[in-house]
């Protein structure tokens, strides 16, 4: 994959250490979550390894206590746009890597549909690597079912499709709230109050970027309707939420950036969204709640 990718010139020739060998939630406690599958499925996107936003240790911890017979990664798994403008690796970022790869080596169905951040993955759908499986759209039928579209998202994304230097600037207007939000939040600790959200709030006070996300949820409901599926599962505006929308069941699972967030299938098909705060216990968000808190 490493020579592929090189060849490909996606990576610009940069080292990849990653491909070096190398509701109810599961106890944190149980010293081996693996070999007792606690979901059929579990979803997870916009994780942005690569970049210093990235809760790696969140995400590790939520792994080890939470196992599934399949995972699905919902796309902007790596965040190649920020790698290529300045490299950024730590040794936490190589244990999710390698995290994963062990779940699909003792069984775990693995499924890399690729976003717009890792969209170099794409020209490898229908190659397994490691066990992962690159598809650049998925399928999946719940115990109860009902088919789930899963796609990332961003083609329903007019700034990406139409306006690609418009996207890159709005990524780098995106890191710096990031950045300012860290620093923010450091102080907050200090101070002994909670984790906050510097981006989210200004999502849930500017209207156009309500209306936004309002299309983009429309739009990816309606393709899925289209495409003769019950509901679709995305990611790509690192927005949880799971609703109806015209019968359609939305579904996003967040992300891994701010809100920690992530979509279960239960053994009997319901769905859940999970919001993970270590070991303290997850706040459980029933399906069709209309606002989730992140």
């Amino acid at each position: 994959m490493r020579a592929a990718l090189e060849t490909s010139g996606a990576w610009g020739g940069m080292n990849l250490p990653f491909l070096q060998p190398g509701g109810n939630v599961v106890d944190a406690g149980h010293p081996d979550a693996e070999s007792h599958p606690k979901y059929r499925a579990i979803f997870i996107s916009d994780l942005h390894l690569g970049t210093p936003g990235f809760q790696a240790a969140a995400l590790l911890d939520f792994l080890r206590h939470h196992s599934s017979d399949s995972l699905y990664l919902v796309g902007d798994i790596v965040d190649g746009w920020q790698l290529r403008r300045r490299w950024f690796w730590p040794q936490l970022h190589n244990d999710v890597v390698q995290k994963l790869l062990r779940s699909a080596r003792k069984g775990c169905r693995v499924v890399f549909v690729p976003g717009n951040h890792d969209e170099f993955a794409r020209a490898f759908e229908g190659h397994s690597f490691g066990g992962i499986h690159v598809q650049t759209e998925a399928v999946h039928t719940t115990a109860d079912g009902r088919s789930l579209w899963v796609v990332h998202g961003d083609y329903f994304d007019g700034v990406i499709q139409c306006a690609k230097w418009l996207a890159y600037l709005g990524d780098n207007l995106y890191e710096l709230t990031l950045k300012l939000n860290r620093h923010l939040n450091r102080l907050r600790a200090r101070m002994g109050l909670p984790y906050w959200s510097l981006s989210a709030y200004l999502k849930g006070k500017v209207k156009k970027a309500l209306n936004y996300v309002t299309d983009f949820e429309k739009a990816v409901a309606a393709e899925a309707r289209r495409r003769g599926h019950q509901g679709v599962v995305c990611g790509h505006i690192h927005r949880a939420e799971m609703r109806e929308i015209d019968g359609i069941l939305y579904c996003n699972d967040g992300d891994w950036v701010e809100s920690c967030t992530a979509l279960v299938e239960h053994r009997d098909g319901r769905l859940e969204l999970v919001h993970w705060h270590g070991n303290a216990a997850p706040r459980i968000v029933a399906p069709l709640v209309q606002e989730v808190t992140v």
